[in-house]
């Protein structure tokens, strides 16, 4: 056998299957079918059978045909401890003749299988056979097999990846505010520009009762899938918090308690955690997160009162803070992927620079500033470094 030959027609193979949509039993069946296209000369395959695992009975069931035998028989079940397949799930490739122990010729003829040669696909859930030519030899036959079987597998393994993130890009989007909260007296607005296709980042308006809003802002280590996942806790314990009227101290402790038992790689998040009257009374707790600051006219006030980042330890204590917002003033709540974003220079943009953005800006609507601010540190960056939200928060004559 010229292997060199078949690593190429491998590679060319692997570039077929990449085109090939999704992880389904027809998706599988092509794949099939360029495998014979491909390996018909090298291997003498002329076609071959899907098996798909039915997980409620321990069986797999024939359910498509690839190449000369296309349009045989469907249907037939084949038992999961049937030595062939025990073989094959055990070794992930197999290569058996009719009068080998433990093959059945009877069904493998009724299969229209001459010899059972075959590889498991994905986690047990398929299990292709090939048509061979009968003068191949054992050893050439399982080589290349191997190397179909990672071929095949690697394509089944990135589906399941892809899938993964698009559904935890759905249940991020999910938890997002779906829109701008009407709350008398104040002009609110909010968003988040993922680094990834998910964000670390997390912020939320929360409707405590009619007179109490809840403003959140949120900020797992890193970015990307675990970060996300350790904000949905975040989204869940205040949820759950403001439902059960716990006060502000005790939801904060809540979910560092939360944070610090959970097996995610990321543990670190700091929080910025607020209930603002309608009254302008804003009580809040900062738990490590970056000073969100109040434009009361010229002057800045950060609000710094809290603890440390929930997560690294169970035991932390956290102290409140009070400040009020009267009409005209500006409270703006950000992520460090504003103020750490970096140009060619590798300047950061700063906190002075968005202060004095935003104060430049005050009079334009919350909504404006907001997407003035993104727009700005936007420019100002060489690329999306980290994930980037901003919550600006107007108080308005009401």
């Amino acid at each position: 056998m010229d292997y060199k030959k078949l690593l190429t027609q491998v590679e060319r193979t692997l570039s077929q299957i990449e085109m090939t949509d999704a992880a389904t039993s027809t998706s599988i069946e092509q794949i099939g079918e360029t495998i014979a296209s491909n390996f018909r000369d090298a291997l003498g395959i002329t076609g071959g059978r899907i098996y798909e695992c039915r997980r409620d009975d321990e069986t797999y069931e024939l359910v498509g045909r690839f190449g000369a035998h296309r349009e045989d028989e469907l249907g037939i079940i084949v038992p999961k401890d049937y030595k062939p397949v025990e073989l094959v799930l055990e070794n992930g490739v197999v290569v058996m003749e009719a009068n080998d122990p433990g093959v059945d010729p009877v069904l493998e003829q009724k299969l229209g299988a001459r010899r059972f040669a075959a590889i498991a696909a994905g986690d047990e859930d398929y299990i292709l056979g090939f048509d061979v030519a009968p003068e191949m030899k054992r050893e050439d036959i399982l080589f290349s097999l191997n190397l179909i079987r990672y071929t095949i597998n690697q394509k089944l393994r990135a589906h399941r990846f892809e899938s993964l993130i698009v559904e935890a890009q759905r249940i991020q989007q999910s938890i997002l505010p779906q829109r701008v909260p009407q709350y008398a007296g104040f002009d609110i607005w909010g968003r988040t520009v993922p680094a990834e296709i998910v964000s670390g980042d997390f912020y939320d308006f929360i409707p405590v009762t009619d007179n109490i809003l809840g403003l959140a802002i949120a900020d797992g280590s890193g970015h990307g899938l675990p970060a996300a996942l350790v904000v949905r806790d975040i989204y869940m314990g205040l949820r759950m918090a403001t439902d059960r009227d716990f006060k502000i101290i005790r939801t904060v402790e809540k979910l560092n308690h939360i944070i610090h038992r959970s097996r995610l790689t990321t543990k670190f998040v700091s929080l910025f955690y607020g209930e603002l009257e309608t009254g302008g009374i804003l009580i809040y707790c900062n738990a490590g997160h970056n000073y969100p600051f109040l434009l009361k006219g010229q002057h800045i006030e950060s609000l710094k009162n809290g603890g440390p980042v929930l997560g690294p330890t169970p035991d932390a204590t956290y102290k409140r803070g009070f400040v009020k917002l009267e009409p005209g003033d500006l409270l703006c709540l950000y992520s460090d992927g504003i103020v750490e974003a970096h140009d060619k220079k590798d300047q950061e943009f700063g906190l002075e620079r968005l202060q004095r953005l935003v104060k430049h800006n005050r009079n334009r609507s919350a909504q404006e500033i907001g997407l003035e601010v993104l727009s700005k540190v936007d420019k100002w960056s060489r690329g999306a470094e980290d994930d980037r939200t901003i919550v600006i928060v107007k108080a308005v004559a009401p």
